[in-house]
């Protein structure tokens, strides 16, 4: 795969991930999280059912790959959506950003440490200029979030933790895509997802009220399952084939640029000339990771 390609298709994953991230809140106002969650992993899963096939060319599911696949779908999907969620809910928005900016300087470092991928100067000077983007957006509070500070620390910590589920689901995924197509690692990380969150959705809808679920929701609940679940997740293993874990963490940062956009055309937010540079700033991180160089 050509490298543009594949950094074409991380970059719109992180802005599908943005995107859905944003446009969830007024689902969340309708479903509780467990409920939401569980529904999102069903709808992927069987949307995803007739990519579950092994194709000719690839290997059997050894132990090594089932242990990464299943952490795959605990850190980067079952756990995120708790930490994310749950985390902006106790803290704020203006701190659910600031945190979050860390994500490309997590991936870059576990590469480092796990992958033992090197970390070159671009990569270097674009996660840091995606740090202090995303940092200086959110210091001034733009976000289309809205947050109840009533327990920071916890809130703060559930942040951090989604930062780091994040970033293990970038490196895990590079792991598996050497293994496995991404389309049949996008649908067994969705059975897995289901199967974690089966128990936790099968409570919360007990005594749900379905008959108070207004019209919109439904088609809403159908878009946000497949950006979730299929679209972003396909695009991202797709994009890792591609492109090291350290220089697709740059990528990360299109989330919260993604989410504020949409908060700005959508939910009627407002950008002063502070945001517009943090976004010149984050964009400028995704044109240097990505800008073609000549070799030595």
């Amino acid at each position: 795969m050509k490298p543009i390609v594949a950094q074409a298709c991380l970059a719109a994953s992180m802005a599908l991930v943005g995107s859905y991230v944003a446009l969830s809140k007024p689902l969340v106002a309708v479903f509780p999280v467990f409920l939401l969650a569980w529904m999102r992993f069903g709808i992927g899963a069987v949307a995803t059912w007739h990519w579950l096939r092994k194709p000719d060319d690839e290997p059997a599911l050894d132990r090594p790959t089932r242990r990464l696949l299943f952490l795959e779908a605990f850190l980067g999907n079952f756990l995120f959506s708790i930490c994310m969620l749950y985390g902006v809910a106790l803290s704020s928005a203006v701190a659910a950003g600031v945190i979050m900016a860390a994500i490309p300087a997590a991936v870059a470092l576990l590469g480092w440490l796990w992958l033992r991928e090197s970390i070159s100067m671009r990569v270097a000077l674009a996660t840091a200029l995606a740090v202090v983007g995303i940092g200086l957006l959110s210091a001034q509070g733009a976000s289309p979030l809205a947050g109840a500070p009533d327990a920071a620390w916890l809130g703060h910590l559930l942040l951090l933790g989604a930062v780091l589920c994040e970033a293990a689901y970038a490196v895990i995924g590079k792991r598996l895509t050497a293994r496995l197509s991404p389309r049949r690692i996008t649908a067994l990380i969705n059975l897995w997802g289901l199967a974690l969150m089966t128990p936790l959705g099968l409570w919360s809808a007990a005594d749900f009220a379905w008959g108070d679920v207004p019209a919109w929701a439904w088609p809403a609940l159908l878009f946000y399952a497949l950006a979730a679940s299929v679209w972003s997740v396909w695009l991202w293993m797709t994009g890792l084939r591609g492109v090291a874990a350290s220089a697709a963490g740059v990528f990360t940062v299109m989330l919260p640029i993604s989410a504020t956009l949409v908060g700005v055309l959508a939910l009627g937010e407002v950008l002063g000339p502070w945001q517009w540079l943090a976004l010149g700033l984050a964009l400028a991180a995704v044109l240097l990771a990505t800008a073609p160089h000549r070799s030595s």
